[in-house]
C-alpha cells in the first residue's frame, strides 16, 4: 500500500471483528513507532500491550464508559506513555525552554502516528483516547513513576467503515510568507 492510500484510509474505528490480532503485526506497528524521530534520539516513548482477555478488562476500566464501549471487542489495548524529565531537558536537568517535559509528548505524538499509519497498513483499525484514569493504569500495567500515560489505543480488524469527518483545507491551517 502506498503512503498516500493509508494516509486517506487511516479512520479511527469504534467497533472491532471478534478476531486477534497476529503478534507479529503488533511488532510490526512497534517497529514503526521505533522509527519515527525524537529529541536528540532519546526515544522516551514506552508501549505496554494489553493483549490477555484479564489484562484488556483492567485496562478498559480505566476509561470513561463511552470508550470503554467503543474498545468493547478489540482485542488488543496499547497505553503509552513518555518517559520524564529526559527529552527538552539539560544535563543540569534544567529546561532548554519553556516546553519542558512538552517535547516528550510532542516525540510520542510522532511515534503514535507512525504507529496508527502502520497498523492501517496491515488492514488495522485503532483509536486513539486521551481521557483515561492514569493512575489506574500506572497500578495495573506496573508503569513506573518516572512515567507519564499518554494514551489508550485500541486495535483490531474494523467490524465497521465509518466516513472519515471533513479535513480542513491548507488554506484553513496555513500561512505562506
Amino acid at each position: 500500500m502506498e503512503l498516500n492510500e493509508v494516509l486517506n484510509t487511516r479512520k479511527s474505528i469504534r467497533k472491532y471483528q471478534d478476531r486477534p490480532v497476529e503478534e507479529e503485526k503488533i511488532k510490526e506497528m512497534l517497529e514503526a513507532a521505533i522509527l519515527a524521530p525524537s529529541w536528540k534520539n532519546y526515544q522516551t516513548s514506552r508501549y505496554y500491550v494489553a493483549q490477555s482477555k484479564d489484562a484488556r478488562n483492567q485496562v478498559a476500566a480505566a476509561l470513561p464508559e463511552f470508550n470503554q464501549n467503543n474498545v468493547q471487542n478489540a482485542p488488543v489495548l496499547i497505553v503509552t506513555t513518555v518517559v520524564l524529565n529526559r527529552v527538552g531537558f539539560n544535563r543540569d536537568g534544567s529546561t532548554v525552554n519553556e516546553l519542558g517535559n512538552g517535547w516528550g509528548y510532542y516525540d510520542c505524538g510522532l511515534h503514535n502516528a507512525n504507529l496508527l499509519l502502520k497498523a492501517a497498513e496491515l488492514g488495522l483499525g485503532t483509536l486513539v483516547m486521551g481521557i483515561r484514569d492514569a493512575d489506574a493504569l500506572k497500578d495495573v500495567l506496573s508503569i513506573p513513576e518516572n512515567e507519564a500515560v499518554v494514551s489508550v489505543i485500541s486495535v483490531g480488524y474494523p467490524d465497521i467503515d465509518p466516513v472519515r469527518p471533513k479535513r480542513k483545507e491548507i488554506d484553513d491551517i496555513a500561512k505562506f510568507y
